[in-house]
């Protein structure tokens, strides 16, 4: 028995792709020039999935499925996440697919989705203990490293200030480990707006800044809470400091000033969770 008689009936089965111009691979061309990517601010607004966790991550996820373009051991690989998967599959070898993509691609699979917008903030916050709120973290690996650390630590959403960068940039999904797709997200006006909405909702404010009044470790933080963090290097700015119900240090060595923004905020979703 082959590999392919194994598999589920409802898998489809794979495409095999020689042809470099087929329309099929659209979605994935030229991966690596900054003015062709699908993904970047103001281009076709997909979402790119890479290596098998994060593509069951994507499938498991609100985003609905385009295309996957992988490796056939990828495709072994995912068959039981495929089920219910319409969206083709292109079989190609690792060399093709670094032709097509722009550069090789250790990990074998990517797939394309289309955007979906959450609820917004008001919505988000119903049912939910704790929120992140991220304020002008520009940095693409650092937002998704926060919401890799949101989703492991139990954090119910991500609020997005003004100077985020996109969650759904790849390299964010990438770093994430896919959690960008599982872990509900709005844009958030934070002054005066969104202080209002979260203390009228019950929650905490809580900014995490190197000058805090009080150490993390000396902090009772129960209830409701919002962990305000900012930009590595500037931090937090004036106003959201002055808004927030209590600024927090974490104490560290003699030495150190800071932390890398997405440990810090880590750090406190821990000292925040169950």
């Amino acid at each position: 028995m082959c590999w392919s008689d194994r598999l589920a009936p409802t898998v489809s089965p794979p495409i095999e792709i020689d042809d470099p111009t087929d329309s099929l691979l659209d979605d994935f061309r030229d991966l690596a020039r900054a003015d062709r990517r699908p993904d970047r601010p103001g281009g076709r607004g997909l979402v790119i999935a890479e290596g098998t966790v994060v593509v069951r991550r994507m499938i498991a996820s609100p985003y609905p499925i385009r295309a996957l373009l992988g490796v056939r051991r990828r495709y072994e690989e995912l068959a039981e996440d495929l089920r219910e998967v319409t969206a083709p599959f292109c079989v190609v070898t690792a060399e093709f697919m670094a032709q097509v993509v722009g550069f090789h691609l250790n990990r074998g699979v990517l797939a394309t989705a289309d955007r979906v917008t959450f609820a917004p903030a008001a919505d988000l916050l119903n049912g939910v203990r704790s929120v992140a709120v991220l304020e002008g973290v520009g940095d693409h690996e650092n937002v998704g490293a926060i919401f890799r650390n949101a989703a492991a630590l139990g954090v119910g959403a991500v609020l997005l200030v003004d100077g985020c960068a996109d969650p759904l940039y790849r390299r964010s999904v990438r770093v994430s480990m896919g959690n960008v797709l599982t872990v509900p997200f709005a844009p958030l006006r934070l002054l005066p707006d969104g202080v209002e909405l979260l203390r009228n909702r019950g929650f905490r404010i809580v900014a995490m800044t190197p000058s805090g009044d009080v150490e993390l470790r000396d902090t009772q933080l129960r209830g409701r809470i919002a962990v305000l963090v900012g930009s590595e290097g500037p931090g937090l700015t004036a106003e959201s400091l002055a808004a927030a119900d209590v600024r927090v240090r974490i104490g560290m060595a003699s030495g150190v000033d800071s932390l890398n923004v997405a440990t810090a905020a880590a750090i406190a979703f821990a000292a925040i969770a169950d």
